[in-house]
């Protein structure tokens, strides 16, 4: 490989280490390949206006310095359907089990015959449409006054993870900073915030040992966690989904992760 004296110029002959021309000492020519400096810039970095303590593990999650993950999560409670779905299944649920309590009353005082069962089944599909129609009323009610959207911070640590409905002053921060900016100002003041939330019943936590069946389904951003009296909804963009499954999935027991 021909390589040139880098102070006059000289064409020199190949493991050549001085210039015959002026005898400037020369080293092996490097390929441009090597000679390009390594990044060493995070895979994500975080926006200037963000918090110096608030390390970004994906676009939109946050490690603050208290060892929790926490993202916020803005949901068109028009377009997607698991509150409405998750509304419907408590209904649907109720209208079961009076089905099966009212078939067992009828069992027992010996009037239960294909006719008898019939009726009930209809009356319970009625009372199931109406509950439906109800449903279908209040959440649109709901999503009025919500604006149209829910807006919710997750909390995330190797113990559990909290699932929190954000206060009016903390939507419109989001409205006006980034997402590093919003997660580390609530890193600072959610011990403060905590009363608050408790009181207005806008919290959910769910432990990861306790869990009973956790689902995926990243078509709709949720995750679904299972305890035996409790079910908590996790979302997560598409761009943040798989590293709060794979978090999830290597803490939660053996027996609550599906089939994959």
């Amino acid at each position: 490989m021909s390589k040139f004296c880098t102070n006059c110029g000289t064409q020199m002959p190949d493991g050549s280490l001085f210039c015959p021309n002026c005898g400037n000492a020369v080293g092996q020519r490097i390929p441009q390949s090597q000679t390009q400096p390594q990044s060493e810039q995070p895979p994500y970095a975080a926006p200037q206006d963000a918090p110096p303590d608030v390390t970004m593990v994906t676009p939109n999650i946050g490690l603050g310095p208290d060892g929790k993950y926490r993202w916020i999560y803005e949901m068109s409670l028009f377009r997607n359907p698991s509150l409405f779905v998750t509304v419907w299944k408590i209904f649907f649920f109720v209208c079961i089990g009076l089905f099966v309590m009212m078939a067992l009353i009828q069992v027992f005082e010996g009037d239960l015959d294909g006719e008898a069962a019939l009726n009930l089944l209809g009356i319970c599909g009625i009372v199931l449409g109406v509950m439906t129609v109800l449903v279908v009323i209040s959440f649109l009610i709901y999503a009025a006054i919500m604006g149209g959207k829910y807006i919710a911070m997750f909390e995330m640590d190797e113990n559990g993870i909290m699932h929190r409905q954000l206060p009016k002053q903390a939507e419109k921060a989001i409205g006006i900073a980034s997402a590093a900016f919003v997660i580390g100002m609530l890193s600072n003041s959610t011990s403060a915030m905590a009363s608050g939330f408790a009181a207005s019943n806008t919290e959910m936590y769910t432990s990861f040992s306790k869990t009973k069946k956790v689902r995926f389904d990243p078509r709709h951003d949720t995750i679904r966690i299972r305890h035996t009296l409790k079910h908590n909804q996790v979302y997560a963009k598409p761009e943040d989904f798989g590293f709060v499954q794979n978090y999830i999935l290597g803490r939660v027991p053996d027996s609550a992760k599906p089939n994959m």
